[in-house]
């Protein structure tokens, strides 16, 4: 059976602070916390690229899986804030890290990206063997373009995570998952090549509130579980609020979703990858843990995947 071997995370060291986006958009830091749960976040510095931090996310990867690069059978690379329209980065990621002729495939998927190419790695480790998955958003620079939105611009930071998924049977199993897409609502949250980022706000929330929950409960029910047995939630990172929502409409306490969108913002499809390192890192899981993780993005795209740890 299919399992994470790892996790990797990489954060630029620039920690932009809620005070200081205000007396750009004029607003108070307080109703930007209010309304996202968002403190602060990291900025990318000006030559710190996509694939550069990528890397970064798969090195520390492949160190905590005791793995090196050239075992590595595929990458799949999630970005929805490349600086190119082609090539993506996945190339570029897979030169840096020494690995040739080995298929490297870009997923430009907003938020969404790193639970798809986990999906899909799970199916596809059987023929190529370790995948290494990696999600790396340089949103900052897309949310601060002109004319900067109060609604928009404070939400969105940079960084980039990354796992091992391994056809190797090992502890953290993952047992199944569920995608899905609806093109309905597609223009709702778009980014068109050098224009500002455009969202409807509340036709987002709206969906992503409805989604989310119905694809945990799509993949727990197929596996005759219930949420009341799930120990942690790693969830796409967009918006407290959300995680809130979604924890309710679950009847699960929110404590069981793990955030650290207070520190990072939302780092778009890198955000569920961070969240996991930093949580596998601390508390980590145990034997027996039941873990969920979910996203939802633009397009839209959702879904959840399901993870045992072995006792």
């Amino acid at each position: 059976m299919p399992a994470i071997a790892a996790f990797g995370a990489y954060l630029p060291s620039r920690i932009v602070t809620n005070a200081e986006l205000a007396a750009q958009l004029g607003c108070e830091p307080g109703w930007i916390l209010d309304v996202s749960g968002i403190e602060e976040r990291r900025y990318a510095a000006p030559d710190e690229s996509v694939a550069a931090m990528g890397v970064s996310a798969a090195e520390q990867a492949l160190k905590n899986a005791r793995f090196k690069a050239a075992d590595t059978g595929m990458l799949l690379v999630s970005s929805g804030s490349s600086e190119r329209r082609f090539p993506g980065p996945a190339s570029t990621i897979a030169h840096r890290l020494g690995i040739e002729g080995v298929p490297a495939i870009d997923l430009p998927i907003a938020s969404a990206g790193s639970l798809v190419a986990m999906s899909i790695a799970t199916s596809l480790a059987a023929v190529h063997g370790n995948i290494l998955v990696i999600a790396s958003e340089k949103m900052a620079a897309v949310a601060s373009r002109q004319p900067m939105e109060r609604g928009i611009t404070p939400l969105f930071g940079d960084g980039a995570g990354a796992c091992v998924i391994t056809a190797q049977d090992g502890p953290a199993r993952i047992t199944d998952s569920v995608l899905h897409s609806d093109g309905t609502f597609a223009d709702d949250l778009r980014l068109e090549f050098g224009a500002p980022l455009e969202m409807n706000g509340r036709s987002v929330i709206l969906q992503a509130s409805r989604k989310i929950p119905a694809a945990i409960s799509e993949v727990l029910e197929r596996n005759h579980k219930s949420a009341s047995l799930v120990k942690t939630f790693l969830m796409h990172q967009a918006n407290q609020n959300l995680m809130d929502r979604v924890a309710r409409a679950l009847e699960v306490d929110s404590s069981r979703f793990h955030s650290n969108i207070r520190r990072y913002g939302n780092t778009s499809s890198a955000s569920m990858l961070l969240a996991a390192a930093e949580w596998w890192e601390n508390p980590g899981p145990s034997k027996g843990d039941l873990i969920c993780f979910a996203a939802f993005g633009a397009g839209f795209h959702w879904g959840a995947l399901l993870v045992e740890i072995a006792g």
